[in-house]
């Protein structure tokens, strides 16, 4: 959605899922001027008139990912003006990688008073091509550096740059408006600018993430799923990972995988690393697995800093967990028994709906507003497959018609399982 901002006129984006972070972001582009549809998992972007280069605070602090506009808003002005993010505190996510790469491309950019103030000078309000070297390899910084590079005059060289899936595919929908893209998905991307991009229809890629929480709800229900769409090569580490626990994947057919029942796991050690590493956002839901099986795992988060709060909610369910800094020790137990429990972020909020399918009892889950930030109708889904789950409104808020996305959630409503 942010990349549609590079194109001046209509971009068609196809499988967007229900989520409140789609919401929110369709909110960010309506203040700058942007016209957006929805319908179904289509949505329609009109960026020919941005009309203004300043993001509202109150959004963009509410979702990290709207900071991700910067780079095209000002590769498309010369200027913008953007809030300093918010989103899940799961540790400190500086935008400096984001500030110095803008400001190898030749622009000026200040921060005050909670803003972020960028501009190009000069005539020709465009940005220079410059050779950038990412101290982390940062998804965020990689991505925001890549649109703003595509209008950029010259050739834009981004060193040690993420290689997520989700890096490769903004790269293909920008490609597909006729930006000069290469590398996307090694260390090194190479971007020649181009004066303008044009429209496009375009499909993004299965949520790797979602489908490997499936895949972990199969396993801890030691039960038989089969998923698709997906794209088994996005799911390696976490395939490896459920393998090495001991519960069977198969991969039917190029976008079809199926996980069988396992009446046991084996104790396993995960470190959580950029891709193709396993991922961060895995690690919540293989804790609430880990904390079944038969022995001592370790888990060690080495991406985020303050992304083990789950453990204390897991606790609550029966788990027997310690933690010391990032590493976490879990002993396996029988059995987890129901409990309320507290969803801290998004990927703990998934991690106490898996174990609380598992757990004997009753077990509810507060602080859905993290959940759906990252999960289209969860619950729903998991309904289907036979879960006893249900959500219990508790005084829901009106829905406006600009939404993009219905009002499914309010910060005390609860999941019961």
């Amino acid at each position: 959605m942010a990349g549609a901002l590079l194109c001046s006129g209509d971009c068609r984006i196809r499988n967007v899922p229900l989520l409140a972070d789609v919401e929110r972001m369709g909110q960010v582009l309506s203040a700058l001027g942007v016209k957006l549809q929805r319908q179904d998992d289509i949505i329609d972007v009109n960026a020919s008139e941005i009309k203004t280069s300043k993001a509202p605070y109150e959004l963009v602090t509410q979702l990290r990912a709207s900071f991700f506009a910067i780079g095209a808003i000002l590769a498309r002005l010369g200027v913008a003006q953007m809030p300093l993010p918010g989103g899940c505190a799961i540790g400190a996510r500086p935008v400096d990688l984001h500030v110095r790469g803008l400001q190898a491309m030749g622009a000026e950019v200040q921060i005050e008073h909670g803003i972020c103030h960028a501009y190009v000078p000069g005539r020709s309000g465009r940005l220079k091509g410059a050779k950038i070297y990412l101290d982390i390899a940062s998804v965020g910084a990689t991505e925001n550096l890549m649109m703003a590079a595509t209008l950029a005059e010259g050739e834009t060289i981004i060193e040690n740059a993420a290689r997520e899936p989700e890096v490769v595919d903004l790269a293909n929908f920008c490609i597909a408006m006729g930006a000069k893209i290469r590398g996307a998905g090694t260390s090194t991307i190479i971007i020649d600018g181009v004066p303008k991009l044009h429209s496009t229809d375009y499909t993004i890629i299965p949520d790797r993430i979602e489908a490997g929480t499936f895949l972990v709800a199969g396993a801890i229900t030691r039960s038989e799923l089969t998923l698709s769409p997906v794209v088994p090569d996005h799911l390696t580490p976490i395939i490896a990972k459920l393998r090495d626990i001991g519960v069977p994947v198969i991969e039917d057919s190029p976008n079809c995988l199926q996980i069988l029942r396992a009446d046991t796991f084996r104790a396993a050690d995960i470190e959580t690393l950029p891709y193709p590493g396993f991922p961060t956002d895995m690690q919540a839901p293989f804790m609430a697995l880990l904390s079944l099986a038969e022995g001592d795992s370790l888990i060690n988060e080495s991406v985020f800093e303050n992304r083990l709060r789950h453990a204390s909610e897991l606790n609550r369910l029966g788990a027997d967990i310690r933690v010391k800094g990032n590493t976490a020790f879990v002993r396996g137990v029988p059995l987890l028994s129901g409990a309320p429990v507290l969803a801290t972020d998004l990927r703990a909020a998934a991690a106490l709906v898996l174990a609380g399918l598992a757990a004997d009892g009753q077990t509810t889950i507060q602080g859905l507003r993290h959940l759906d930030r990252g999960y289209d109708r969860l619950d729903t889904k998991l309904q289907q497959l036979g879960a006893k789950i249900r959500r219990i409104y508790v005084a829901p808020t009106a829905q406006s018609e600009t939404d993009l996305v219905p009002k499914t959630t309010h910060p005390e409503e609860s999941i019961l399982t």
